[in-house]
């Protein structure tokens, strides 16, 4: 008998976070909102988020997935889906520090000497970290990476660019991916490289404006030097770091995406009652109808998709093609539903008087990053004919 019950301490923590979101983030909504619509971007001030941090600090909220060695709570991935379908209900864009996913590369294959180096200051917010992976004409295909890494004395030397890199200008540190060789199977070999901002060689380029208010960065590598001691992972393998932190990541977007299409809902539940055309009110006429039950049957079956592919993640069993199945529904289907609400909004759905929009960019956005829905398609598509998932 399966049982879907969730432990009260969990339950506990929703509830906490669901708080946190209605007092802390939603009163800045208003001002992020009309922040990017005067064509600034959509991210907290170094102010708002100081103050921001300080309260997620308060209420025990730093380091939720973080391994208890380095001060964090320990929770499972399962835990936090609630989590960030919490934060995903409005688009003042945040993420409880650290940045964990990125973090358990470190935990998982980090030398002694990177993790004296960078964990501490990573868990206590002082260090941001940024990852360097798509390239200009390789982005949801890292197979066609260019940027080569060649072996020099007591190192490596780095030669190539990067693109789309959100968190660029202001992480303290950056691992860079680059290939490093060939396998037998004539494919590429691929390392990942910790490489500190103030590094020779390394340039962060102009600010690339993306919808939403985000932005991202062009990293530029000019014969870097690296040293061996900063290799994370083995040569060759630098993939292997990378796929728990990918697999997360994802179902991270994807409980963000789902608190995105449920706060579109709401905003439909409470207008269509309100507004009368030709004598009828919205709520009486059966497409939005419609509209809503089909919503809310998505978001039910993408949230029970993420406890799915969190569960399998927690427990050490396979979940890639889940991961992708995952990140494909509920990203298009959070796209759909917030495109509805609008439209049901009629003219005020399209202003920038309402969050909707802003939900729309960012995700619009996320239909790309982490892995383009058509990717994450194929990827499953091809699993099914190898008869790696029934």
């Amino acid at each position: 008998m399966l049982d879907f019950s969730v432990p009260i301490e969990h339950q506990m923590l929703h509830d906490l976070v669901k708080k946190f979101v209605r007092e802390d983030l939603l009163p800045l909504e208003k001002a992020i909102c009309q922040r990017e619509a005067a064509g600034a971007t959509s991210y907290l001030t170094p102010e708002e988020q100081a103050l921001i941090d300080a309260r997620a600090r308060e209420l025990g909220l730093f380091g939720l997935d973080a391994p208890e060695e380095v001060g964090g709570a320990d929770l499972p991935v399962s835990a936090l889906v609630a989590v960030n379908e919490e934060l995903g209900t409005t688009p003042v864009f945040y993420v409880l520090p650290p940045d964990t996913p990125n973090l358990t590369i470190l935990l998982q294959d980090g030398t002694p000497r990177q993790r004296d180096k960078y964990l501490a200051k990573i868990m206590s917010g002082e260090f941001k970290m940024a990852i360097a992976i798509s390239e200009p004409g390789a982005g949801g295909d890292p197979s066609g990476m260019k940027t080569r890494a060649v072996k020099s004395e007591g190192g490596w030397v780095i030669t190539g660019n990067k693109i789309w890199i959100s968190a660029a200008s202001t992480a303290d540190f950056i691992i860079a991916f680059a290939v490093t060789g060939k396998r037998d199977d004539n494919r590429s070999e691929v390392t990942a490289f910790f490489v500190d901002k103030d590094q020779p060689g390394m340039t962060i380029g102009p600010a690339v404006p993306m919808l939403g208010g985000w932005t991202t960065y062009p990293v530029n590598f000019d014969e870097c030097y690296i040293a061996d001691d900063m290799v994370l992972g083995e040569v060759g393998n630098g993939w292997a770091p990378m796929q728990k932190r990918l697999e997360s990541r994802r179902v991270e977007v994807s409980a963000w995406a789902v608190g995105a299409a449920r706060r579109a809902v709401e905003t439909m539940l409470e207008y269509a009652p309100q507004r009368v055309t030709f004598g009828q009110p919205l709520a009486d006429r059966q497409v939005v109808q419609f509209w809503i039950a089909e919503a809310q049957t998505s978001i039910h079956a993408a949230r029970l998709m993420c406890l799915n592919a969190a569960w399998k993640i927690d427990n050490g069993i396979p979940a890639k093609t889940e991961v992708s199945m995952l990140k494909a529904f509920a990203t298009e289907m959070a796209w759909k539903t917030v495109d509805r609400a609008m439209q049901l909004h009629g003219g005020m759905g399209v202003s920038k008087e309402m969050p909707l929009y802003l939900l729309a960019e960012q995700l619009r956005t996320a239909r790309i990053y982490e892995g383009p829905t058509e990717v994450h398609l194929w990827r499953t598509a091809r699993d099914m004919f190898k008869g790696n998932y029934s």
